[in-house]
């Protein structure tokens, strides 16, 4: 209701909007763009592989910003740079990080290079508009946390994935046993 919303702008209160799981779970669709206006700070988040079994945050992205066009029938309404300040900034900040989730002089050195050189990103117009629309965690190419290098050529370096899906897969095993 209007009178929640009031109540979470002046609680500083930070949501996270979890819109695929939402909507997997028929949870309904919370009103974000009435929340962004009372300058409630909005964030994304996957919720998790239970209840949504994808947890690519460039997909939700991209549904956040759709989502909230055709249940408002305004195609204006969430614009792309909206959806990715919600993933990246207002994510950062929720969880208590100042330095991070943009790029300015005296933040950590966080990002990702994406390969744009593919079929589905092709012709290339809008960058902005493509990350959000178009891209997935697949397109990802490069990452960098802290100024550290994590995945190069689509390769992680800091951990042995083949050893983390093995075990994950056989932990996971133990709960279906059950």
């Amino acid at each position: 209701t209007q009178q929640d919303i009031k109540l979470l702008a002046e609680g500083g209160v930070f949501v996270a909007h979890n819109p695929q799981s939402n909507l997997k779970l028929g949870s309904g669709v919370a009103p974000v763009p009435q929340m962004l206006a009372e300058g409630i700070p909005v964030c994304l988040g996957t919720d998790g592989a239970a209840s949504n079994n994808n947890l690519d945050l460039l997909e939700e992205t991209r549904t956040a910003a759709l989502l909230h066009k055709g249940v408002n029938m305004n195609p204006t309404l969430m614009p792309a740079g909206d959806a990715l300040i919600m993933a990246t900034i207002n994510g950062a900040q929720a969880l208590g990080f100042r330095d991070t989730g943009c790029l300015n002089v005296g933040n950590k050195a966080d990002l990702i290079l994406m390969d744009f050189r593919q079929a589905h990103l092709t012709p290339l117009w809008d960058t902005l508009s493509h990350v959000v629309y178009s891209s997935s965690a697949f397109d990802i190419k490069t990452m960098i946390v802290d100024g550290r290098l994590i995945m190069d050529k689509g390769e992680i370096l800091t951990l042995d994935e083949e050893e983390v899906y093995f075990e994950i897969n056989r932990r996971f095993r133990r709960f279906e046993d059950k």
